[in-house]
Formats: structure tokens, sequence, C-alpha cells
């Protein structure tokens, strides 16, 4: 009978213990939008707070708005996605009181309308030409509606006055199809753009001259993280605000899933690669 009483106290010691260390579970939530620099780069962040932290990461891939209401109102606990001064502009001037800003991750970034170098254009003004607007079938291949580089192009379209082109909503990755398949073939073609982008390591591009300044200048992209987060993670807090790469580093991770890698593969190769870096990141 005390045996037997034994073997089940034991039991329920066990399970008590389970459900301890399961509710101890560490677990984070990072929004991102399905752009390839930020596929890189949030899949990297993913994997070191899973490999070096031991954090359950959830990913919410969403739209640039939703990703920032979504640190915003603390249903994601942050991104590295932020692109500013210019291109998340309205976002930061609707959400930023709500957000904490840790400061760019990675410098240098840029924004624009690129072309394949074979074309004979220089400047966005060049497309008011009817010529070359035909040429290029009246259209800018863009990305996702609600981007700021989206809103940047319609602007850019009012302002230079292309009455005769019209802004072709897609995704990264069907406009980095779409750029792909007339680079090949060497046809006209316009196509929202950005830097870094494996697009620019694939294919001889140039960004077209933006003399209004519709684009801004240099940017950074920022990691933000909700209201309170230092206090409930602080391990993790301190990593994101650590976490800083460069325009090359995060170039070899999305080349590496262009040319077919998972990139869940790409950011553990990358990580495995530089362990120096990753080192520094998480305070070793």
């Amino acid at each position: 009978m005390r045996k037997g009483l034994i073997i089940v106290l034991s039991v329920l010691i066990t399970l008590a213990a389970a459900a301890c260390s399961q509710g101890e579970k560490k677990t984070i939530k990072l929004a991102y939008v399905a752009w390839d620099s930020e596929i890189a780069s949030t899949n990297v962040v993913k994997h070191v707070l899973e490999t070096e932290l031991g954090y359950e990461v959830e990913l919410l891939q969403v739209d640039a708005g939703p990703m920032w209401a979504g640190v915003a109102d603390g249903s994601a606990d942050a991104m590295v996605a932020a692109w500013l001064p210019g291109t998340h502009a309205s976002y930061l001037e609707q959400y930023g009181d709500r957000i904490e800003d840790l400061g760019p991750n990675l410098t240098g970034t840029k924004i624009g309308l690129a072309v394949p170098t074979y074309m004979d254009i220089d400047s966005i003004e060049d497309l008011a030409d009817p010529d070359v607007a035909a040429s290029i079938g009246g259209q800018i291949v863009g990305i996702e509606p609600g981007a700021g580089i989206m809103m940047a192009t319609e602007r850019a379209i009012e302002e230079y006055g292309l009455d005769g082109i019209q802004l072709l909503e897609s995704s990264s990755s069907a406009m980095g199809k779409a750029l792909m398949e007339a680079y090949e073939e060497q046809r006209p073609i316009v196509v929202t753009g950005w830097t870094p982008h494996w697009k620019f390591a694939k294919m001889d591009l140039k960004y077209l001259d933006d003399p209004l300044g519709i684009y801004g200048g240099e940017e950074a992209i920022h990691t933000m993280v909700r209201q309170g987060l230092a206090d409930d993670k602080p391990d993790a807090y301190e990593f994101l605000d650590r976490f800083e790469w460069t325009a090359d580093d995060m170039a070899a991770v999305m080349v590496e899933i262009y040319e077919g890698a998972t990139p869940e593969e790409a950011a553990k190769n990358w990580v495995e690669a530089n362990p120096d870096k990753v080192a520094a990141w998480v305070g070793k």
C-alpha cells in the first residue's frame, strides 16, 4: 500500500514539475514583412533567440502597417524591420509614442526606382516620355500595398507627372521574379527597389535619379520593441539592443535563400559562420 502511494506521489511530482517547466517556457513574437531583406534579418534573429537564449519564437508575417501596430499594441514583442527616417515615417508618426526604438541594426540603406543598366534612361523624369512609358508597358512593378516605398512611388508618379504609368501592386517575391524574367530577356522594366536586396548581387541594376527627392536619402533599418519588453524579457531585450550587422551580411543570407535554401537554413548557416558577431550580440 505504502509502495503504491509512493509511486503515485512520484508520478504527481513529475507531472507537476513538467507543468511548471512548461509554464516557464520562454516565448517571444517577432513581426515582419515578407521583403527579402526582412525575411533574412528576422530569421537570423529567430535562430539566435532559439539556439542561444532558449526562446520559442513565433513569427508573424504581416504588412508594414500591421507590423507597426502589432508592436505598438503588444500583440508582437519586436521587429527588426523599421526603415527610417523616410520609408516608414508615417508609421513612426502614428505609433512612435507607443514603441521603443532601439536604434539602427543596419545602416546605409536606400530606396528608389530601379532599372537594368542596359536601359538607356537615368532619371525618373525620363519615364514621362511616352515612348519610354510604352516600352515598360505603362507600369512600374511594385510590392505589397501599404509599404512605404509604394506610398513614395505613388507620390513620385503624381509629382513627376507620369500620367501614362500605373503602379502595379504585387509582392516582394513577385517583383523579383518579374525583374529576373525581364532581365534574362533584356526587356525594359522599372521596379520599386531597395538596398540591400539580392537583386543587386544577381543583376546589373541602377537607381533612377530622383531630382525631386521623393525617395529621400540614405536610410537605416531600426529595431523596434514593445514597451515593457526590457522588464518582461530582459535577455531578449539586451540581444535585440545589440543586434547589428552589415549590408553584406544580410546579402549573404538573401542570396542563399534566392538560390534555394529555406530561410531557416540560410539563417542557421550564417549564424554558424559568424560566431564572433553572434557572441557579441548575446553578450558572451
